[in-house]
């Protein structure tokens, strides 16, 4: 597999952005749910975008039960764009994002997560992806980087998984026109393609779904390297594992939701059949390589030994290359990629003891039926 990933960015050329003469309006729908604290925030960056066409920006306040409504509805005064939907219950974003969409004027959607921060040219930069991509092209998914990641040694070490992990899975499955997850983070749409497959379905991995719906209706999905959005990381274990155990769920959603996508005669049906060995990986790693690990250090190498060393050549040389590429278009756009050396290591070295045993977590939540939650308020 990293093999594979290597051999693909190396090939990756694709065409560049370009302006364009003339850009569509956009409907954007931020669903909040308790983000008194970075509503505004949010806010302000889409305010410093300067699209130079019609915005409306919805924020679907979904029972929010600190001033996530107030600070919103004081916004509006300086935002004309700002519209607020004040639901009363707390329902999920599923049902939050499909009723902010019933008041779309626009043919294109973007989501945007309520404790994000947009670079100042993501919404033409995501436009230009998206309308200069394959004519079947109906998803894009922006590109999503840590912006908290000085607060601790969790949050630098996610700065990578982002960076690197993240981002180059993503440009890889775009090269071969099905790029699995338009998160709803940061992504734009096709509206009338969303409401084709029934829009955001109630469910824990509600993006990954509706990801995977559009793929199965024959639709392609891309990905966007330099529209970029910087959002919260989470910065206890806890609620990162919590997350990670969501994100697998999700795809075990997908599979049970689209079952028959694995039939699709297409190159990004590919992807979906490397995800049937990620549970199995994931079970390999947590129950064997684990337990392999410490028995080694006790001098018994049953199951981790001298060629397990040669992996970690392998990580290092796959986290360069990705560094490289994502490096450039950093400096193509201005930013400049923070030293952070303590966080790659771990990430490299040992970021898999946290996020193999949370996904097995996910997994079994979904085998088990347990209540589905947010779980990250």
């Amino acid at each position: 597999m990293n093999s594979f990933a290597a051999l693909s960015l190396m090939m990756d050329k694709r065409p560049t952005r370009q302006i364009l003469p003339s850009y569509p309006g956009l409907t954007m729908l931020i669903a909040a749910y308790n983000e008194a604290a970075s509503i505004e925030d949010t806010l302000v960056s889409i305010n410093i975008q300067n699209y130079p066409a019609d915005l409306q920006v919805i924020v679907i306040n979904d029972g929010s039960k600190d001033e996530t409504a107030v600070i919103v509805r004081q916004a509006q005064a300086r935002f004309p764009w700002l519209t607020l939907l004040d639901l009363e219950q707390n329902a999920g974003k599923a049902h939050a994002l499909n009723e902010g969409i019933k008041l779309a004027k626009h043919d294109l959607v973007i989501t945007v997560d309520a404790d994000s921060y947009l670079h100042q040219s993501a919404l033409v930069n995501i436009v230009e992806r998206y309308l200069l991509d394959p004519p079947n092209t109906r998803a894009v998914a922006g590109k999503i980087l840590v912006r908290n990641s000085r607060e601790n040694l969790l949050t630098k070490t996610q700065e990578w998984d982002y960076f690197l992990g993240i981002s180059a899975t993503k440009r890889m499955q775009s090269l071969y026109q099905g790029t699995l997850v338009a998160q709803g983070a940061f992504s734009i749409y096709d509206r009338n393609a969303l409401i084709e497959v029934g829009g955001w379905p109630e469910c824990v991995g509600e993006d990954i779904v509706l990801t995977w719906a559009l793929l199965k209706a024959g639709y392609r999905v891309g990905h966007c390297e330099d529209a970029c959005l910087f959002t919260n990381a989470p910065t206890t274990l806890r609620v990162f594992i919590k997350q990670r155990q969501r994100w697998a769920r999700g795809m075990m959603e997908a599979f049970i939701k689209h079952p028959s996508i694995l039939i699709k005669p297409r190159l990004s049906t590919f992807f979906i059949y490397w995800n049937l060995f990620f549970p199995w990986l994931d079970v390999a790693f947590t129950l064997g390589f684990l337990p392999g690990l410490i028995l080694a250090c006790f001098g018994y190498y049953w199951i981790v030994g001298a060629m397990t060393l040669i992996l970690l050549p392998m990580a290092f040389l796959l986290g360069f290359l990705n560094y490289s590429i994502e490096s450039r278009m950093f400096k193509d756009m201005g930013l400049k990629v923070r030293k952070n050396f303590t966080g790659f290591f771990i990430y490299v070295l040992a970021y898999s003891f946290l996020l193999q045993p949370a996904s097995v977590l996910g997994y079994m939540d979904e085998i088990l039926r347990t209540r589905k939650t947010w779980g990250t308020k």
